[in-house]
């Protein structure tokens, strides 16, 4: 009898277990037939971003909704691989799929404590959900992943299914994939990661949201020791390795598009260069990109354009802080939450101010850390400390305001700009785009002012003027009178028109050289009247301008049209060259996902003929012309580089609206802009040379280190003599270079040449 009351349970058992067994296996000849093909596995193509690089092959930019570096599993260093199975499936390589005794715990605490399925997940089975299945919970799921598991293990071999694990799987951040992480992270490939930091990616899988380094650094830090543990209990890690990993710092990047190199306007124009010839497939097919970019001189120029406009902007005065709260709570998450609708930018970070006395400001940024600013700190916003300023505008607590660290790294109050400006810079050799700033940060206004804004140019269009009339005979040493004049409104297309130059003064008759150093406006408005203002328009189409923005009126002469930095640096391309109209172009070449190569820049190089477009003698003269701006005029402070061979105009528009300096070494060609999105005055004195021309020596001070001096030699048809202030020759007078055939009559010359010099005197005066 007691042995029939033994016997009956275990009946009971065996036959519950042979009717699961049945079951199970009625549903794996229902189900595994039906189960998708794994296709996608053993022809693993991942989704992967478009790339774009400098011509050194630096990443300036990608775009796609998944980030991710495909990387082979023999490049996955040791320390990240065990961090992995250390994390998710320390038995990855000894189970077929499923980790059984991982199931039985699973099993167990879900009959404990109810509930839909728990756990249990290997690395395989998350390859197949993360491919083919939802994340719901339920039991026929997780047998369609089970299954699914079982296929896979039987068509690929571990380290394939581990390769393609670490490629595919979710990190946050829009990361997908270990490498794309790293490099979100803490900015390194995989080959550079420590313990410590593989630990934390790791760690993410599991909750890639909970356990972001960036946005919840304790719940992350927790989670990167329960890794780093385990990795120790597997014997990963050796007790002096934990210990140092358990302490080690994590340096993580808070910003997603911190670059080695800032170049978003340039990544910016790619992506829609490859989205309108790929639509379909920009974001997906891994197109790599290498641009023109020269990584060294886009540092150069973005560093000047931020440090010209911040001079800029210290000049015009401090504005007051940003923004207010109300600081009911200095908890890290209400501080952080103060500053959400602030974002850093680079250098220029944005805190919160805690409190406020009569010598010193203390406040709080990102990243946990509390400053105190006074002294010098305090020098540029010391007027909205004091009591008698409003209350909307002065500094207290609660105030959003920018700080940045000088440099003794002593913490000082600033503000973000709000003029903007722009840098484009080419090799005059090819074309190609060396450098290309659009604004001052691309993350507050994505406008690119240097193809999109169109402003007048002021005096730096005054070149092309000059250019037009020594091709109607005039020559640098022709006399033309600098005095104030009254123009018809059928002359200007407006009202009667009295211009004026900047600084009031008229000097007389003077030479076309001078007037051009001193950027005399009363003589350029003389020249186009002698040339004639529909000459100078069709002119102006061999610099590669659109003759429509630039009315035929006599306010041309002063830059009264529309042009795009751009445009100011094609046309500036054609005097650096000696007469060669070269199209800048900024794509070298596009390849694909493997390295085909899809498209690769042709570009037509200056000295081919078929590209002049000026008599090489008129590009000497002008060359020989734009030289004097900066050895003596307007553009002198530009000597301060210490080169001979630079050439360039300033430009100041009516009211000072816009200011400009366009120039070059023979090799590059730049163009610096300043002014505001909705154009008003820049200020009192902010004259292209003040405000744009110092942006300009910044980048080239750097662009032209180790490049020796060259300079344009002297064309066929152009003879040297001294001439005196009356433009006759004269052997006590200045040396000039002319066209052969327009060299002037000698002092004393007959009658009949001394009145035709009058006449033209009298047209021109």
């Amino acid at each position: 009898m007691p042995s029939r009351w033994f016997l009956f349970p275990l009946a009971v058992l065996l036959g519950a277990g042979v009717m699961g067994a049945a079951v199970a296996a009625f549903a794996l000849l229902l189900i595994y037939p039906n189960l998708p093909s794994i296709e996608a596995l053993t022809d693993y193509r991942p989704k992967v971003p478009l790339r774009v690089y400098s011509a050194d092959g630096v990443l300036i930019g990608e775009f796609g909704e998944e980030r991710r570096s495909v990387v082979r599993i023999r490049d996955v260093p040791d320390v990240l691989k065990h961090a992995i199975l250390a994390a998710e499936d320390e038995r990855f390589y000894q189970h077929t799929g499923v980790d059984y005794l991982g199931v039985l715990r699973a099993a167990y605490s879900n009959l404990v404590q109810g509930g839909k399925l728990q756990g249990a997940s290997t690395i395989t089975m998350q390859v197949a959900r993360n491919f083919f299945l939802s994340r719901e919970k339920t039991v026929i799921r997780k047998l369609y992943e089970v299954l699914l598991a079982f296929k896979i293990e039987a068509s690929l071999g571990k380290d394939q299914i581990l390769e393609i694990y670490v490629n595919q799987i979710y990190l946050g951040q829009r990361a997908y994939g270990f490498a794309a992480a790293a490099q979100f992270y803490f900015g390194k490939s995989l080959d550079r990661l420590s313990a410590a930091e593989a630990a934390v990616l790791a760690g993410l899988p599991k909750a890639p949201s909970a356990y972001n380094p960036v946005t919840n650094p304790t719940r992350a830090k927790q989670r990167q020791g329960s890794v780093l543990r385990r990795m120790r209990e597997l014997g990963y890690l050796n007790e002096a390795q934990l210990s140092q990993a358990q302490k080690a710092e994590i340096a993580v990047r808070r910003e997603a598009s911190d670059y080695p190199v800032r170049a978003d306007y340039v990544a910016e124009m790619v992506r829609q260069v490859i989205h309108e010839r790929y639509p379909n497939d920009v974001y997906s097919r891994g197109f790599r990109v290498y641009t023109t970019i020269q990584s060294n001189d886009q540092k150069a120029a973005y560093a000047a354009v931020r440090k010209g406009l911040l001079d800029y902007d210290q000049r015009r005065g401090y504005r007051g802080p940003e923004a207010y709260v109300e600081l009911k709570d200095t908890s890290e998450d209400a501080l952080e939450d103060a500053l959400q609708d602030h974002p850093d930018g680079d250098e220029l970070h944005a805190a919160v101010v805690l409190s406020v006395d009569a010598k010193s400001v203390t406040a709080w940024r990102r990243g946990g850390q509390t400053l105190t600013i006074s002294g010098e700190g305090l020098k540029f916003a010391s007027r909205m400390l004091e009591e008698r300023t409003p209350p909307n505008r002065r500094i207290r607590r609660g105030s959003i305001v920018r700080v940045t660290q000088d440099e003794k790294k002593r913490w000082t109050i600033v503000q973000l700009p709000e003029a903007e400006s722009a840098l484009v810079s080419l090799n005059s050799y090819d074309g190609s785009v060396r450098a290309l700033v659009g604004g001052f940060d691309f993350n507050r206004s994505k406008y690119n002012h240097v193809t999109q804004a169109w402003r007048q140019p002021g005096s730096a269009f005054k070149p092309f003027i000059y250019s037009a009339a020594l091709e109607k005979g005039f020559t640098p040493a022709t006399i033309v009178n600098d005095a104030p004049v009254s123009v018809d409104p059928f002359l200007t297309g407006g009202q009667v028109w009295d211009p004026h130059n900047y600084d009031g003064k008229y000097d007389g008759p003077i030479s076309v050289r001078t007037a051009l150093e001193k950027s005399k406006n009363m003589v350029s408005i003389r020249i186009l009247q002698a040339i004639g203002t529909q000459y100078a328009q069709d002119y102006l189409k061999r610099f590669g301008f659109d003759a429509e923005k630039h009315p035929p009126y006599l306010t041309m002469a002063l830059g009264a049209g529309s042009v795009t930095p751009w445009q100011m640096a094609r046309g500036y391309l054609v005097f650096a060259t000696g007469g060669y109209r070269v199209e800048p172009y900024l794509i070298q070449r596009i390849v694909d996902d493997r390295g085909n190569l899809l498209a690769q820049a042709q570009p037509v190089p200056a000295g081919d003929e078929s590209r002049r477009v000026l008599d090489a003698r008129n590009a000497f003269l002008m060359d020989s012309l734009l030289h004097d701006v900066v050895r003596r005029g307007t553009a002198a402070r530009a000597m301060s580089l210490g080169r001979q061979d630079l050439g360039g105009k300033t430009g100041t528009t009516n009211d000072m609206v816009d200011a400009w300096f366009c120039g070059y070494q023979p090799g590059i060609v730049a163009v610096a802009w300043v002014g505001y999105d909705q154009p008003r005055k820049l200020g009192s004195n902010e004259t292209g040379a003040v405000a744009a021309l110092p942006i300009w020596m910044s980048y080239m001070r750097k662009a032209l280190e180790g490049v020796p001096e060259v300079f344009m030699p002297v064309p066929p048809g152009i003879v040297s003599a001294r001439v005196n202030s009356q433009g006759l020759r004269a052997a006590d007078g200045r040396p000039e270079y002319f066209y052969q055939e327009n060299l002037p009559p000698e002092l004393g010359a007959s009658e009949a040449a001394a009145r035709a010099r009058e006449e033209v005197s009298n047209q021109l005066f």
